[in-house]
């Protein structure tokens, strides 16, 4: 694959002093990647430069406007003591993306062609990524349709492109326990929907459940499947574990569940620390029995944003659930530091294809 790069003349890093005190996503570099698909072109232009100087004009007619054809990714690079930087399990994001792309009968992109991108790009921006306990680059690849006309059809033509922001922990708060109200009444995803693939409309048909969440004081909601409505599916926008004992058990893929890569991890993970895991069918009702009599020691969430957040009640119907006295647990916190640690180079991986380093130089840019 071919990259035009273009030239910055101003090469100054603007890092925020305290990235604890701006909101995560919200501080960007300023280079991005961009490649355009048409129909009798295939992919093509690709470019790493300026946002103003690479993006195209973008019409109010354009179809992602207003059928919804768009996916998007979320993954981080990790600053090394040594200096240079870890992409974290990239090739699983790359490929998780297209089936997010077939699900939405979008264009799939060449997998080794989007690594690259990302990598290119992560490495022009090296001093983007913080050195601070916690902080990382967040990086989001993301594909739009681009068809100018009015028309329930898939769109031929699309937009593929990355951008980085500097993000510090996900909960400015600290690792700690957070409230989960279940959701009754909304749902975010069914069975043969569009759960399994990150798409916008699934985040944006989740929001009112969340702001009313948040106005009963909790953090997110606990999502139940769509047809019964009798089965623990996701906690907010990430995957969701429960910890019996030395087993860690997680909702089964159904089909309206996303494929998490952290999910995934700690299921390869935990089984190298010692414990099981298992993949099943939670009813809400046993699960919330579990809790209250202590069964369930420990319950997390997790994903990309925030790798583990640790779970210290639930909320149903005007009751609470408090798990493990409201206190992070052996387990959790043995899974967040190992994963962590791993991702910030501090630990081998378990598995070599985990962690791909990207050498850096050194340099005297003004911040």
């Amino acid at each position: 694959m071919g990259i035009r790069i273009n030239s910055v003349e101003d090469e100054r890093v603007h890092l925020p002093d305290n990235l604890n005190a701006v909101k995560f996503g919200s501080v960007f570099t300023r280079r991005m990647y961009l490649q355009q698909y048409m129909a009798e072109k295939g992919w093509h232009a690709a470019v790493i430069g300026l946002w103003a100087d690479v993006w195209p004009q973008l019409g109010p007619e354009a179809s992602v406007f207003h059928y919804g054809q768009e996916i998007f990714e979320g993954l981080k690079a990790y600053r090394r003591p040594d200096g240079n930087l870890n992409l974290f399990r990239h090739y699983d994001n790359v490929r998780r993306f297209n089936r997010s792309a077939e699900r939405m009968a979008m264009q799939e992109v060449n997998e080794q062609d989007h690594a690259e991108a990302i990598e290119t790009l992560v490495k022009l921006e090296h001093e983007w990524v913080p050195n601070q306990p916690g902080t990382a680059l967040y990086i989001r690849p993301t594909q739009i349709a681009t068809e100018t006309a009015i028309g329930v059809v898939e769109s031929s033509s699309y937009l593929h492109y990355v951008i980085l922001s500097p993000v510090g922990p996900y909960f400015p708060s600290g690792f700690k326990p957070m409230g989960i109200l279940v959701e009754p009444k909304y749902r975010r995803a069914v069975v043969g929907g569009t759960g399994e693939a990150k798409t916008g409309g699934n985040y944006a048909a989740s929001m009112i459940a969340g702001r009313e969440a948040k106005k009963k004081g909790f953090f997110q909601v606990l999502w139940l499947d769509g047809q019964e409505g009798k089965y623990v599916e996701e906690a907010g926008a990430m995957n969701v574990c429960f910890v019996y004992g030395k087993t860690i058990v997680t909702p089964a893929l159904s089909g309206s569940i996303l494929h998490g890569i952290t999910r995934d991890s700690i299921l390869k993970l935990a089984p190298q620390l010692g414990y099981e895991v298992e993949e099943s069918k939670i009813p809400l009702e046993r699960m919330l029995v579990d809790v209250e009599n202590g069964t369930i020691a420990e319950s997390f969430a997790c994903g990309t944003a925030a790798t583990i957040a640790p779970i210290g009640k639930f909320g149903y119907k005007d009751k609470e659930y408090v798990v493990n006295n409201g206190t992070i647990g052996p387990v959790t916190h043995r899974l967040y530091t190992t994963l962590t640690n791993i991702q910030y180079g501090l630990e081998q991986p378990p598995f070599p294809d985990w962690i791909k380093v990207l050498e850096v130089e050194k340099s005297n840019r003004k911040k």
